[in-house]
Order: structure tokens, then C-alpha cells, then sequence
């Protein structure tokens, strides 16, 4: 459902994933639809409710403005479809309330599309942890940061849209986040606004039982994008990008300590980023995670894994803590503006 650059890749991944196919596309336009399945397959379909009426079709994929979500995907377990959404799932704590308690009620799966869980680098830096690979976790420290020039009516800073950078980029941090330590004990952070309102910057401290993480999202500049893990005896790096990660970097605390550093300085983060792809570094031991296309097959691949088994959920990425993320990104937005 939606035809945008995200609802092509992930057609483009779906093809990937054994046993799945695409049965059609939904847009407000017959033209947008046709277009899309002449480039990816399935039926076109003018109007969401066309294809939501189809018994064809098992499950949807929901890739349309974050401001849609929540009617899309209640109109999507009323029909009885199994429901996978793009990140955010929804755009606020009330809306995923509501909407998980629904999908509950109707005993239909539901799941956020947050698709660097799935990704191989991310579940393997999962491992490691559970694993004690760096000794006791004493800090995270996660950016994410691109540049968008501000117009006032595009979907990044319109808050009809359900602009802001917390729900486009911060979402991510605090998600990975929870995955690897769990529920934080305390948020605090900082925002400041754009023009029309939504967060153009934040930045999120959580705290998990004496583990401080801190994280920054922004639509001001473009920044290191570097996902930091250090422990009592070693470090895992995420390098930037991190949420489409294909490899971690593991190291000593030194080094560690070095590479955080570099976090600061954007510029310093992306060169260190493209020289570990490239080169060895000495003291740093490369893990390599290459995969065909987006990345976005991990996620369909459990999606489908958890609907073929009648789940309503998938473990790696739960209703419940999809809600967690959202209390998260609203506490720091009721905070005043700085």
C-alpha cells in the first residue's frame, strides 16, 4: 500500500524471499499503481480499499505518510490482512494503543517495520552480548543525522504528515536500543524545533540500570551515523550508516574509546566508516555481513516466518516494545522546546 521509494525497495527485497510474491499495489491513482506493478508485478489497484476487499491477498505492507498509518492499518485488520508498517508504526502513544490492542482483539498479526533489527550485523552484535564477547556493557552512543534542506510542506517537517526527526531517524536509535538493553529506567533529552513546529534535532539520554545511552537524530546536517557499544574488556561498532550496517567492528576499549571520539567530528566518522570497509585497521577485527539489495528481506523473511506459523507478532520486533519506543519519543517531546 503506496508506491513511494521505500514501497520499491521493498518489492525489489520481497523478490528475494522464497515463498513470497507480490499480489498487488494500492495508490489514491490507478496511474501510480499501474506504473508500479508494471515495474514490480501483482494487480494495480485505485484506492487502498480495492485491495484490502481482494481474498487474495494475505498480508500488507503499509509504506505510505506516517500521518496514514494508523487508518491504513486499522482498515488492514478489519479486513482481516496480516499488517506489517513501515516505521513509525504509527505517531503517537495513544494511536499504538489503540491499534495493537485492536490487532489483539482481532487476533491478527501486527508488526513495525523497523528493519535494521533484522539485519545480519545487527542480530550478530545481539549475540555477542548475550554472549559477554566485550565483558559488561558500560555505554551506548548512537547519532543519526542527514541533511534536508527545511520546506515547510514536505513529509519530513510537515506535522500533518507526521514530520520530525525523532520519528523519522530517532526511532531507530531508541529501537535498537531497548532490543540490545532493555527498558531504560530514565529519559531525559533535549529538542529543538523547525519552523512548522516538529522536532528538527534531539537528542535522547536513557539510562538502563546504570548504562547511560546517548543518542542524537537531525534533519540539520549530516552526521557521523555511528552506532557505539562499549564494554568492560571491548568495543562493537556499528559504522556509519549503522542502520543498513553489513559489517561490526569489534576492538579493544582503547580503540573504542578512540573511534567514540570520532563520532564527534561527522566528517571523521564517514572517512573512519570507509576506511574499515576497505582496509584492515590494526587492532580491530572486522565482522562481515554482506547481503544482495536493501536489507529489507530480513524483515519479510521473519514477517512471513511469524504469519505462516499463525503468530501475531514477531520476536524480534514486539508490539509492546514498539510502544516503549514511542512513550520514549514522546516524553522528549513534551519537554519544552530549547
Amino acid at each position: 500500500m503506496g508506491t513511494g521509494v521505500i514501497a520499491r525497495h521493498f518489492a525489489e527485497d520481497l523478490a528475494r524471499v522464497p515463498g513470497c510474491h507480490l499480489a498487488g499495489v494500492s495508490s489514491r491513482t490507478m496511474e501510480r499503481a499501474a506504473q508500479f506493478a508494471g515495474l514490480y508485478g501483482g494487480v494495480a489497484y485505485e484506492g487502498h480499499d480495492a485491495l484490502l476487499q481482494d481474498a487474495r491477498v494475505d498480508a500488507v505492507y503499509i509504506a505510505t505518510p506516517n500521518s496514514s498509518h494508523f487508518s491504513m492499518a486499522w482498515a488492514a485488520i478489519e479486513s482481516g490482512k496480516s499488517v506489517l508498517v513501515e516505521k513509525p508504526l504509527v505517531v503517537n502513544v495513544e494511536q499504538a494503543e489503540r491499534l495493537i490492542g485492536f490487532a489483539r482483539e482481532r487476533n491478527v498479526f501486527l508488526m513495525e517495520g523497523v528493519w535494521c533489527r533484522f539485519l545480519p550485523a545487527i542480530r550478530f552484535v545481539q549475540q555477542a552480548l548475550d554472549r559477554g564477547s566485550i565483558g559488561t556493557v558500560r555505554s551506548v552512543t548512537g547519532e543519526l543525522a542527514f541533511q534536508h534542506p527545511y520546506d515547510a510542506t514536505d513529509r519530513f517537517f510537515d506535522p500533518l504528515q507526521g514530520g520530525g526527526a525523532l520519528l523519522d531517524l530517532g526511532c531507530y536509535l531508541v529501537s535498537l536500543s531497548l532490543m540490545l538493553l532493555g527498558r531504560p529506567d530514565t529519559v531525559s533529552g533535549a529538542w529543538c524545533a523547525a519552523p512548522t513546529g516538529v522536532d528538527r534535532t534531539a537528542r535522547l539520554d536513557l539510562d538502563f540500570g546504570g548504562v547511560p545511552a546517548t543518542l542524537r537524530c537531525a534533519f540539520d546536517n549530516t552526521g557521523g551515523n555511528l552506532f557505539v557499544i562499549e564494554g568492560t574488556r571491548g568495543t562493537l561498532v556499528l559504522p556509519s550508516p549503522f542502520i543498513g550496517a553489513r559489517q561490526v567492528l569489534e576492538t579493544g576499549p582503547a580503540i573504542g574509546r578512540t573511534i567514540r571520539a570520532l563520532g564527534k567530528s561527522p566528517f571523521a566518522a564517514r572517512l573512519f566508516s570507509k576506511i574499515a570497509r576497505k582496509l584492515p585497521l590494526p587492532g580491530v577485527r572486522r565482522h562481515a555481513f554482506d547481503f544482495p539489495g536493501y536489507g529489507l528481506q530480513f524483515e519479510i523473511e521473519a514477517a512471513t516466518r511469524a504469519i505462516q506459523s499463525g503468530e501475531t507478532a514477531a520476536t524480534l520486533s514486539p508490539p509492546d516494545e514498539t510502544l516503549e519506543v514511542l512513550k520514549i519519543i514522546q516524553t522528549i517531546r513534551d519537554l519544552p522546546c530549547s
